[in-house]
């Protein structure tokens, strides 16, 4: 067995992503012609030609999770936009560079993640879900912040910080300009932990 072989998923991992693809897709299809409310799970599973059980196998976070994921993609690159910070760069330009590519504060979305964005804003379980996947990643971003600037992850100033910077999807990102709000959100920030 080559290299190659060895690292290519087997036929049950291959069969694992896609159902789990298709379900995504058909949940987003049914979200966006009907609205989050307006669709079960059950529908979900029937247009995937899945079992609900299969369904929940895949997505334990439920129907939130079909559109939004379980965050570890979220914190993954949430903590690598930190890990990964240029050159002379701050922390604070990194995370706000970081959420400036993301949902709402996409400057030039694909038409299906604008209405995806959208959805999430107006629809008042999504929201809450979407703001529960940021605040989830507080630990591990205090704890990269803390390695990359030699503090104390108890720090209590950058605890805080963190904390902010996770609630401004949730209130910058339904501002009427959603760009403009991330900006201010972050000179405002800039403000209180200049050396960041």
């Amino acid at each position: 067995m080559t290299e190659t072989e060895a690292r290519a998923p087997g036929r049950r991992e291959r069969k694992k992503a896609a159902t789990r693809q298709a379900l995504a897709a058909a949940a987003r299809r049914l979200f966006l012609e009907r609205g989050f409310d307006e669709v079960t799970v059950t529908e979900v599973a029937d247009a995937a030609d899945t079992a609900v059980s299969t369904l929940f196998a895949h997505f334990p976070g439920g129907k939130e999770a079909l559109i939004l994921g379980d965050g570890k993609e979220r914190e993954q690159s949430l903590t690598a936009a930190v890990r990964q910070l240029p050159s002379g760069a701050s922390v604070l330009q990194a995370l706000r560079d970081f959420l400036a590519t993301r949902g709402p504060f996409d400057p030039d979305p694909e038409p299906e993640a604008r209405r995806i964005a959208n959805l999430v804003i107006a629809t008042p379980a999504l929201r809450a879900y979407a703001r529960a996947l940021w605040t989830g990643c507080e630990t591990s971003l205090v704890r990269v912040i803390a390695e990359q600037t030699g503090r104390d992850a108890d720090d209590l100033s950058l605890r805080l910080l963190v904390r902010y910077v996770l609630e401004i999807p949730d209130l910058a990102g339904t501002d009427p300009d959603p760009a403009a709000a991330l900006d201010t959100a972050f000179a405002h920030l800039k403000r209180g932990w200049p050396d960041l």
